[in-house]
């Protein structure tokens, strides 16, 4: 018979495994628009090289048009360093939002290529062009992923709205109303999170679609800067850190979160700690350099949003996490 030693050590050996491939189950590899470093942000090609690669998670972005259909943007209108009219020039800023727009003139542009002497362009020299894409519908990317016979991808969907733009999209009730709608006849609402800067869509969310969790994103500098933690914003939804001994992580346990997600470089280990003390996770955006993703690994995050997907799994392999397995399928 084992010594008692001997069994305890077994014990405790199938403890710290058990909790380990617990944690490496829960990490969440994003692949941020699709993975727009490597194909156009946003769109089926994008999204079909994240699913055949392997990702945990689809990060997209949605707004909705003049006549109601769902569409997948960054933007809250057509973006000019993207979109190209019928004679193949780019529209001349700013962009008209989408909610101005109808489902078939949007269409008619092409977004599969950044206008080469952008900035954009700048960032992702590498991207591959596939001219001829077209902004999809959230349908269609739902449609994709049945395609592709993934059944455990999931989906980060981001409420593009904004409370000082209120006129370039609908009002936050009937967006998350025509959102939740879609995702209910899809069946999809036991794969996907809702996140946003602006809260209010997030209370929406909560209120109707509780099963859902709300991934509450922040950014804590520079001149887009959602949160402060003196004192509430008009991103906040009237939830102030300042009621929360100053602490983010805090205000959106009172808000009802399930998942914060800052900027990386707002993050430190001790805040990941109170953070994970909370019961709330902690997924950072947007991480494309290797340095930093191993950073964030060894930080304790519980994923990470890259538009880098490719190194993404390169590093998480390093670190010993379990990579999910792709599921290759074309647009």
């Amino acid at each position: 018979m084992p010594s008692r030693i001997t069994t305890i050590l077994t014990v405790l050996s199938a403890l710290i495994a058990g909790q380990a491939k617990a944690l490496d189950m829960a990490f969440d590899l994003e692949a941020h628009r699709g993975g727009r470093a490597l194909l156009p942000e946003n769109t089926l090609p994008a999204f079909a090289n994240a699913l055949s690669m392997g990702v945990d998670t689809l990060e997209l972005d949605v707004g909705v048009t003049a006549d109601g259909e769902v569409v997948v943007s960054h933007e809250r209108g057509l973006n000019p360093d993207l979109a190209r009219g019928t004679g193949g020039t780019y529209i001349t800023p700013p962009g008209t939002p989408f909610v101005k727009l109808r489902l078939d003139e949007v269409r008619t542009y092409d977004v599969g290529q950044i206008r080469p002497d952008s900035a954009y362009a700048k960032q992702f020299p590498d991207q591959r062009a596939v001219p001829g894409t077209r902004i999809p519908t959230l349908n269609e990317l739902f449609a994709l992923v049945r395609k592709s016979g993934n059944s455990r991808v999931r989906f980060n969907i981001e409420t593009k709205i904004a409370p000082n733009h209120p006129d370039e999209t609908l009002d936050p009730q009937a967006f998350v109303a025509k959102l939740l709608g879609l995702i209910e006849t899809e069946a999809f609402t036991d794969r996907v999170m809702i996140q946003s800067f602006d809260w209010r869509t997030l209370q929406l969310v909560q209120q109707q679609a509780p099963k859902i969790p709300t991934v509450y994103l922040t950014l804590q500098r520079g001149s887009g800067q959602t949160v402060a933690l003196d004192k509430a914003t008009p991103w906040t939804a009237g939830f102030s850190p300042a009621d929360h001994g100053g602490s983010l992580p805090r205000t959106i346990k009172a808000a009802g979160g399930a998942i914060w997600s800052p900027y990386f470089g707002d993050v430190t280990g001790a805040l990941i700690a109170e953070t994970h003390e909370l019961g709330l996770r902690v997924v950072v955006w947007t991480v494309n350099k290797r340095e930093d993703m191993a950073r964030m690994i060894e930080l304790g995050v519980d994923g990470i949003i890259s538009d880098r997907p490719d190194l993404l799994r390169e590093v998480a392999g390093e670190k010993g996490i379990t990579l999910p397995p792709g599921t290759p399928v074309a647009p």
